[in-house]
């Protein structure tokens, strides 16, 4: 059940980074479940630390797990969109 909730969670935190990112319209909804998952782990190696959470990928759905997970989501776009244009937009 809870792989269920984390590819759910996982698809809706990187439709809310693509939106942020404004990615949105060059993106699926499979690519949204892989950028929120990979997002998740991103935040986890980089950002967990510091805040002293979790993320999705833990099992932790708090506030602060979804915060850190959406971070991640959205400094893999901005990883990808340097790569692919030159600038992270």
């Amino acid at each position: 059940m809870n792989f269920i909730i984390w590819i759910v969670i996982g698809g809706i935190l990187g439709w809310i980074a693509s939106m942020i990112m404004r990615t949105n319209a060059q993106q699926g909804l499979l690519l949204n479940v892989a950028v929120g998952i990979v997002g998740a782990l991103l935040g986890g190696w980089l950002l967990a630390p510091l805040f002293g959470t979790g993320t999705i990928n833990q099992n932790d759905f708090s506030v602060g797990s979804l915060i850190v997970s959406l971070l991640g989501s959205v400094i893999l776009l901005a990883i990808v969109n340097l790569f692919r244009r030159g600038k992270p937009r």
